[in-house]
């Protein structure tokens, strides 16, 4: 793997690894690292299965060090694992579209994207998969209007996490030169 590759997998899998630092809820990496791949990874096989392998590490170590008290024994997959990786998968599919080129307004842009996506088949996943919402438009409605006050706080994390991805790329990229794009 050359330098560049592992450079991009390196701050994915850091990014990834942040979320083992208390943090607000909703404020985390997983909206960034997804646009980070799509805009990066040439080999787009690549944009979709490594911040998916990065987010499966952290998920492992968060899910059975920081939250071990909440389960029995070891979790290897979060529960409504498929909403989330659902969600990132989609994340990257636009990010595929919106980083044909890289500026500051697609960042912003990729990142009130990402927490879009992320908002909209994340809660649909909690009430789909919930007893709590009845399975009528109704339920639907009260599910997502129990998550907005979460929400802004998605965003302030796409935004930050994809303005220190895209950020320290772009500064590493400057001082070495196999980081650049051919």
């Amino acid at each position: 793997m050359n330098k560049r590759l592992l450079y991009i997998f390196g701050l994915i899998l850091l990014a990834a690894f942040s979320r083992m630092i208390p943090h607000p809820y909703n404020f985390a990496p997983l909206g960034a690292m997804s646009l980070f791949g799509a805009a990066h990874f040439a080999n787009k096989k690549l944009a979709f299965l490594l911040p998916i392998l990065a987010f499966f590490i952290s998920d492992l170590l968060v899910n059975n060090i920081l939250y071990a008290g909440y389960y029995n024994n070891f979790v290897i997959i979060s529960p409504g694992y498929i909403w989330t990786y659902g969600a990132m998968l989609l994340i990257v599919l636009a990010g595929i579209f919106i980083f044909k080129k890289i500026t500051f307004s697609r960042v912003i842009t990729g990142g009130l994207a990402a927490s879009a996506i992320f908002f909209i088949i994340s809660n649909l996943g909690v009430w789909a998969t919930s007893p709590t919402y009845p399975a009528n438009i109704q339920g639907l409605i009260a599910c997502y209007s129990a998550a907005i006050p979460f929400f802004h706080m998605t965003v302030i994390g796409d935004l930050v996490y994809s303005g220190l991805l895209f950020g320290s790329y772009e500064l590493a990229s400057r001082k070495i030169i196999e980081l650049k794009v051919a």
